[in-house]
This record gives structure tokens, C-alpha cells and sequence, in this order.
């Protein structure tokens, strides 16, 4: 793994946390980092012990202030020239059914908002701000904020976001409900890990079929196709053995243990 994503494995608290480590960059995203990023997402994704993920950054500057101007731009810029009709279906964290936290602790702006509308819960410093700027420079957040911010936001607020380039507040983002939320800096990776303790004392198969339910039948499917995708994920929860053990478990009233499968 690069020195610019530290990856950190906690087994015995069934989570990984991932954090950018360019703070020098304000946590900017290059092409090391950002290949670094996509391998420990496909990691944490292929690994059943590890249930819940939190992203974070280095330092007390920022989350991440998006892609790094001086080499993954130019590299996106020459491409999209060479090949104007190239297609990318997969966006940051899209196809990953486990919960993911995004800890805010500064700056996320740009693609560092992008990853972050990837995420599920968020928490965020009081000093931290949001923004997609593209806009000001003539390009556009091509990962997935145009589709993603409008679903997860009141749209008045998005094209706020997306048209203006200007940056909002945390009080602004706890408001639109951007964040979950907002608290004094020291305590942003504390009540991230607080909120994951909770998630990881669930079945983690309900979890991950909770969110996928959620995840796929918000993508514009019609209620009846949705309902269905519902029925047909739910019996994976209902036919699991975590699903036996916890209804034990609250009859003998003890603590469930859960084994993920």
C-alpha cells in the first residue's frame, strides 16, 4: 500500500480506516494515491471480517481538497481530448454494500465531496467546508455529484453547490443534511468510531442488504421494482444464521454474536 493512504486494519473492532496522507497537499487526490484508494476499497470490499470503513485525512487542514491540479487534472483534460466518448460507469464506493463513515476533519471540496457523497454516515468538524468548485475552472465534478448530490439533498440546495462553486459551512451542510453530525474537531474520529461501534453490533448481513436495498431501489426504479428488489434481497437476511442468533438472543435476553454469515 502507498505512504499516501494509510490503511489500518482493526479486526477485533471488525472496521478498517482509511486516511488520505498528503496533508502537506491538503490531502489532494494524484494518480498514487488515487490508485491506492481504489485497491484498499476493493480490499475492504473482498474481506469478511472487516464490516464497516472509515475515511478520513491526515492532519487538521482538510478531508481532501479533490484531485491534485498539477498531474490528475492535466492527465483528465488530455484524455477526455484523445477520447471524448469513453464511458465510466463506477464512481467512488459504488457497488460497496458495507456501511461506509466519512470522518470530515477540514477541507472537503471538490472530489474529496465527491468520495465523501460515496460514503453513508458523515460526521464533521465545526471549521469543516464543503464545496464542488469545478465550475470556476471551466471543468465539471464528473464523479458522480451530478447525480449523486440532487438524490441525497433538497435540489435547490445542489444546484446551489453545483452552479455557484461557492463553498457552504458545516453549519450549512448539517442544515441541508449533507452531514449527519457536526462536532469540535477532536471529537470527528471518536463519534465516527461511536457510530460504527453501533453498526457493528448488528447482523452485519442485514446491514449490507439494509443499505443495498436502499442503495439500489433509490436509483430510479419504479415502486413496484423496487418493492420486489426489496422482497427478493430481504430473504438473504431471513435466511441467514445471524438471523436465527439474534432473535435467540433478544428471547434469552444475552448479547447476540453475530458471525456474518
Amino acid at each position: 500500500m502507498s505512504e499516501t493512504l494509510i490503511y489500518d486494519k482493526d479486526y477485533a473492532g471488525k472496521r478498517v480506516t482509511m486516511t488520505f496522507n498528503r496533508p502537506h497537499a491538503m490531502n489532494a487526490i494524484d494518480p498514487e494515491l488515487q490508485g491506492a484508494f481504489r485497491e484498499a476499497v476493493e480490499d475492504f470490499d473482498n474481506d469478511p471480517d472487516l464490516w464497516v470503513a472509515i475515511l478520513t485525512g491526515a492532519g487538521d487542514r482538510a478531508f481532501c481538497a479533490g484531485a491534485d491540479l498539477s498531474s490528475t487534472i492535466p492527465n483528465e483534460t488530455t484524455s477526455a481530448r484523445a477520447d471524448p466518448l469513453a464511458i465510466s460507469e463506477s464512481r467512488p464506493f459504488s457497488g460497496v454494500y458495507k456501511p461506509v463513515l466519512a470522518a470530515v476533519n477540514g477541507y472537503c471540496i471538490a472530489g474529496g465531496l465527491e468520495i465523501m457523497l460515496g460514503t453513508d454516515i458523515r460526521v464533521a468538524s465545526e471549521t469543516a467546508e464543503f464545496g464542488l468548485q469545478e465550475v470556476r475552472w471551466a471543468i465539471v465534478p464528473a464523479a458522480g455529484s451530478h447525480i449523486r448530490l440532487p438524490r441525497q439533498i433538497p435540489w435547490a440546495w445542489a444546484m446551489e453547490i453545483l452552479l455557484t462553486g461557492q463553498r457552504m459551512t458545516a453549519a450549512q451542510a448539517l442544515q441541508c443534511g449533507l452531514v449527519n453530525r457536526v462536532v469540535p474537531q477532536p471529537e470527528v474520529l471518536p463519534t465516527a468510531h461511536a457510530i460504527a461501534d453501533k453498526i457493528c453490533a448488528n447482523g452485519p448481513i442485514a446491514v449490507r442488504t439494509a443499505k443495498e436495498i436502499a442503495v439500489r431501489g433509490a436509483m430510479g426504479m419504479s415502486w413496484e421494482h423496487a418493492f420486489g428488489l426489496e422482497s427478493l434481497l430481504s430473504r438473504r437476511a431471513f435466511g441467514s444464521e445471524d438471523a436465527v442468533e439474534g432473535p435467540r438472543a433478544f428471547m434469552e435476553r444475552r448479547t447476540p454474536q453475530y458471525k456474518g454469515r
